[in-house]
């Protein structure tokens, strides 16, 4: 039988998941395989913290080194996070001549072109399924289920801690503050949640997905990214007036040519099936040309999830599959956020004044922007209602332009809110 033997350099979360899966289903793997995947080195800084693992005597050492440079290891699992030292550890692995996978979706999305480049070199694999999605197997789905087809389209809530807490928010009627303490408490969002909430861990999964989907170098700097703080409770009722629900949304889509990638809370349709994933659950909906829509839901992150995401490329590599690495050197353009086109939501606070809604509605005709459906609260003591206004679709240069004007209306009482609306059009 032959033999394949790993290293994890990283004993966090998931480098523990990953270890508990590899020496708890050694035999399992065994069976299904024909291939003895042995667990050799795991490398920590930290060696007397308590995990819920006993490695056996020797398997767990201080020095990432230890492992990179082990003659017997064939495949090295890179686990630290952040882009130093984790890409000196991967881009060194390369180089002594082993297989590397990752779960390092901000190192992928940032530095992953200088990765893929040495590794198709040297004739190597890397491996990245745990990068997007946890334990949903979307990155085999895109390389293999789906090679069939051109991909269309592809919509993600891809962000646990985000969708948590606009789930809250929706269901309960509390505001972002309340339900980001919450998340926090409950361990879903971190002290420091700013990756989250600011959009830029979705962002980081959606450039991986989109550079697999159109064949483009990875390219981080140019993906659209826009955070959920700015949503309200407010804002989430009158999406339930009109029939949506506010997901944090990562789309990635190709039109004409050219591909948007963006990242930014979303009005969805709630008879959507991607609107109803509610909670820490992520779920990723793929459109190709010939399998027509797709969507694959599950947990996004946890230990076990993502050891499993990582144990399987263990296995694809361990069993020669994929081992001439995929190809980023598509020439496609990608689009300013400022051209795309989109249906909006609008929320003016406007004062309690006749004529305000034709003032308003002026000045969208006068840049082009169709209104589709109007909400009109009234009447207040305060002077100043809410307005709010679903559109059709209309160019995002156009919304901007528009809304400068709008919002030096001395009708208007407040920066105006818009939120991007994806679906068909009534």
């Amino acid at each position: 039988m032959r033999e394949i033997k790993v290293g994890i350099i990283g004993f966090g979360t998931v480098g523990t998941g990953t270890a508990k899966i590899l020496i708890s289903q050694r035999e399992l793997i065994k069976k299904r395989t024909g291939i003895d995947i042995i667990l050799k080195r795991v490398a920590d800084r930290d060696l007397e913290r308590p995990r819920e693992i006993n490695l056996p005597k020797g398997v767990l050492v201080q020095d990432a080194w230890e492992v990179i440079r082990d003659p017997e290891i064939d495949i090295v699992i890179e686990l630290v996070g952040g882009i130093h030292p984790a890409k000196d550890f991967i881009m060194e692995a390369l180089k002594n001549n082993k297989h590397v996978i990752t779960a390092n979706k901000a190192l992928l999305a940032e530095e992953g072109n200088d990765i893929f480049n040495l590794a198709k070199q040297k004739r190597l694999q890397v491996g990245f399924e745990a990068s997007v999605g946890g334990g949903i197997p979307i990155i085999k789905v895109m390389r293999e289920g789906l090679v069939a087809n051109k991909m269309l389209a592809i919509y993600g809530i891809i962000n646990g801690t985000t969708n948590y807490i606009l789930t809250k928010m929706t269901d309960e009627g509390i505001d972002f503050q309340d339900a980001l303490r919450e998340a926090q408490n409950l361990g879903y969002a971190e002290a420091d949640p700013t990756l989250d909430i600011e959009g830029i861990d979705s962002a980081h999964k959606i450039t991986i997905l989109a550079s697999l989907a159109y064949g483009i170098p990875l390219n981080f700097k140019k993906v659209y990214c826009e955070g959920i703080t700015k949503i309200t409770a407010q804002d989430i009722a009158f999406a339930r007036e009109f029939g949506y629900r506010i997901k944090l949304l990562a789309i990635a889509k190709i039109l004409n040519g050219e591909i948007e990638i963006r990242v930014h809370p979303t009005m969805i349709p709630e008879n959507y099936l991607i609107a109803k994933v509610d909670g820490v659950f992520n779920a990723i909906y793929v459109e190709g040309d010939n399998v027509g829509a797709t969507l694959y839901y599950g947990r996004g992150a946890g230990s076990l999830p993502t050891g499993s995401a990582v144990v399987a490329d263990v296995v694809d590599i361990a069993k020669g599959n994929g081992l001439i690495p995929i190809d980023f050197s598509e020439k496609l353009s990608i689009k300013p956020v400022e051209e795309i086109e989109s249906m909006y939501y609008f929320r003016f606070t406007a004062l309690d004044r006749p004529g305000v809604l034709s003032k308003i509605s002026g000045v969208f005709g006068e840049n082009n922007i169709s209104i589709a459906s109007v909400i009109q609260k009234g009447r207040s003591k305060a002077g100043a209602v809410p307005l709010v206004i679903l559109t059709h679709r209309a160019k995002e240069k156009d919304v901007l332009r528009a809304l400068q004007t709008i919002d030096k209306l001395p009708v208007v009482a407040a920066k105006s809110v818009f939120i991007r609306v994806e679906g068909q059009e009534s």
